[in-house]
Protein backbone atom coordinates (compact mmCIF):
# COMPACT_ATOMS: atom_id res chain seq x y z
CA UNK A 1 0.00 0.00 0.00
CA UNK A 2 1.32 3.22 -1.12
CA UNK A 3 1.94 6.34 1.35
CA UNK A 4 -0.87 8.94 1.14
CA UNK A 5 0.74 12.15 1.31
CA UNK A 6 0.41 14.86 4.51
CA UNK A 7 -1.12 17.56 3.43
CA UNK A 8 -0.35 20.62 5.94
CA UNK A 9 -3.14 22.02 7.83
CA UNK A 10 -4.15 25.91 7.01
CA UNK A 11 -3.16 28.21 9.67
CA UNK A 12 -5.93 28.96 12.71
CA UNK A 13 -8.34 32.00 11.06
CA UNK A 14 -9.24 34.99 13.63
CA UNK A 15 -12.59 35.32 13.94
CA UNK A 16 -12.23 38.88 11.90
CA UNK A 17 -11.12 37.66 8.99
CA UNK A 18 -13.60 34.84 8.44
CA UNK A 19 -16.86 37.65 9.18
CA UNK A 20 -17.81 41.58 9.62
CA UNK A 21 -15.62 43.61 12.69
CA UNK A 22 -16.97 42.91 16.25
CA UNK A 23 -15.16 46.83 16.94
CA UNK A 24 -17.25 48.09 13.99
CA UNK A 25 -20.33 49.22 16.36
CA UNK A 26 -17.99 51.33 18.68
CA UNK A 27 -18.02 55.10 17.79
CA UNK A 28 -15.31 56.65 19.07
CA UNK A 29 -15.92 59.16 21.56
CA UNK A 30 -12.75 61.62 22.07
CA UNK A 31 -13.73 62.94 25.90
CA UNK A 32 -14.16 59.31 26.79
CA UNK A 33 -11.18 57.92 24.88
CA UNK A 34 -8.71 60.82 25.97
CA UNK A 35 -9.89 60.13 29.86
CA UNK A 36 -8.86 56.24 29.13
CA UNK A 37 -6.46 55.86 26.67
CA UNK A 38 -3.46 56.29 28.41
CA UNK A 39 -4.58 53.04 31.05
CA UNK A 40 -5.30 51.23 27.79
CA UNK A 41 -1.84 51.80 26.40
CA UNK A 42 -0.18 50.89 29.75
CA UNK A 43 -2.22 47.69 29.91
CA UNK A 44 -1.79 46.58 26.68
CA UNK A 45 2.18 47.05 26.95
CA UNK A 46 1.90 44.18 28.74
CA UNK A 47 1.32 41.81 26.79
CA UNK A 48 3.58 40.23 25.13
CA UNK A 49 4.10 38.39 22.12
CA UNK A 50 5.35 34.86 23.40
CA UNK A 51 8.01 34.58 20.21
CA UNK A 52 9.73 38.11 20.80
CA UNK A 53 10.41 39.78 24.05
CA UNK A 54 8.77 43.17 23.16
CA UNK A 55 5.32 44.31 23.94
CA UNK A 56 2.56 43.89 21.48
CA UNK A 57 2.11 48.08 21.53
CA UNK A 58 5.98 48.55 21.08
CA UNK A 59 6.08 46.02 18.17
CA UNK A 60 3.16 47.89 16.50
CA UNK A 61 1.02 45.17 16.45
CA UNK A 62 -2.33 47.89 17.79
CA UNK A 63 -3.47 49.62 15.06
CA UNK A 64 -6.48 51.12 16.37
CA UNK A 65 -8.02 51.57 19.75
CA UNK A 66 -11.12 53.20 20.01
CA UNK A 67 -13.37 53.83 23.18
CA UNK A 68 -17.49 55.11 23.04
CA UNK A 69 -19.32 56.80 25.23
CA UNK A 70 -20.37 53.91 27.53
CA UNK A 71 -16.45 52.82 28.01
CA UNK A 72 -16.48 49.96 25.36
CA UNK A 73 -13.18 49.95 23.70
CA UNK A 74 -12.99 48.32 20.35
CA UNK A 75 -9.19 47.22 19.69
CA UNK A 76 -7.92 46.19 15.69
CA UNK A 77 -4.71 44.38 15.80
CA UNK A 78 -2.70 42.56 13.87
CA UNK A 79 0.06 39.36 14.35
CA UNK A 80 3.35 39.58 13.07
CA UNK A 81 2.48 36.74 9.99
CA UNK A 82 -0.66 34.91 9.49
CA UNK A 83 0.21 31.68 10.60
CA UNK A 84 1.75 33.26 13.81
CA UNK A 85 1.07 30.32 17.03
CA UNK A 86 -0.19 33.32 19.24
CA UNK A 87 -3.20 33.93 17.22
CA UNK A 88 -5.36 31.21 19.21
CA UNK A 89 -4.18 33.27 22.65
CA UNK A 90 -2.83 36.75 21.83
CA UNK A 91 -6.46 38.15 21.20
CA UNK A 92 -7.58 36.69 24.19
CA UNK A 93 -4.84 38.34 26.19
CA UNK A 94 -5.11 41.96 24.47
CA UNK A 95 -9.00 41.93 25.64
CA UNK A 96 -8.67 40.93 28.63
CA UNK A 97 -5.89 43.54 29.54
CA UNK A 98 -8.14 46.49 28.23
CA UNK A 99 -11.51 45.10 29.67
CA UNK A 100 -9.11 45.14 33.10
CA UNK A 101 -8.44 48.73 32.94
CA UNK A 102 -10.85 51.13 35.14
CA UNK A 103 -13.85 53.10 33.45
CA UNK A 104 -13.95 50.44 30.63
CA UNK A 105 -17.20 48.37 30.04
CA UNK A 106 -16.29 45.85 28.03
CA UNK A 107 -13.73 45.31 25.14
CA UNK A 108 -13.81 43.60 21.75
CA UNK A 109 -10.84 42.59 19.54
CA UNK A 110 -10.63 42.33 15.79
CA UNK A 111 -7.79 40.81 14.53
CA UNK A 112 -6.94 42.57 10.95
CA UNK A 113 -4.05 41.76 8.17
CA UNK A 114 -4.69 45.03 6.00
CA UNK A 115 -2.33 47.26 6.04
CA UNK A 116 0.41 43.74 6.81
CA UNK A 117 2.96 43.86 9.46
CA UNK A 118 6.36 44.78 9.14
CA UNK A 119 9.21 45.99 11.10
CA UNK A 120 8.30 49.80 10.32
CA UNK A 121 5.82 49.53 12.08
CA UNK A 122 7.58 48.88 15.97
CA UNK A 123 8.11 51.73 18.20
CA UNK A 124 12.32 52.90 18.15
CA UNK A 125 12.46 51.44 21.96
CA UNK A 126 11.53 48.29 20.43
CA UNK A 127 14.10 48.52 17.72
CA UNK A 128 16.46 49.44 20.46
CA UNK A 129 15.59 46.49 22.81
CA UNK A 130 15.96 43.98 19.82
CA UNK A 131 18.77 45.84 18.55
CA UNK A 132 18.07 46.36 15.13
CA UNK A 133 19.82 50.05 15.78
Amino acid sequence: MKDLPVIPLPAPTPPAATGSLQTAAIANDPERSAALMPEIVKALSKVFDPEIPVNIYDLGLVYDVTVDAAGAVGIRMTLTAPNCPAAQVLPGQVRDAAAGVPGVTEAKVDVVWDPPWDRDRMSDAAKLQLGMF
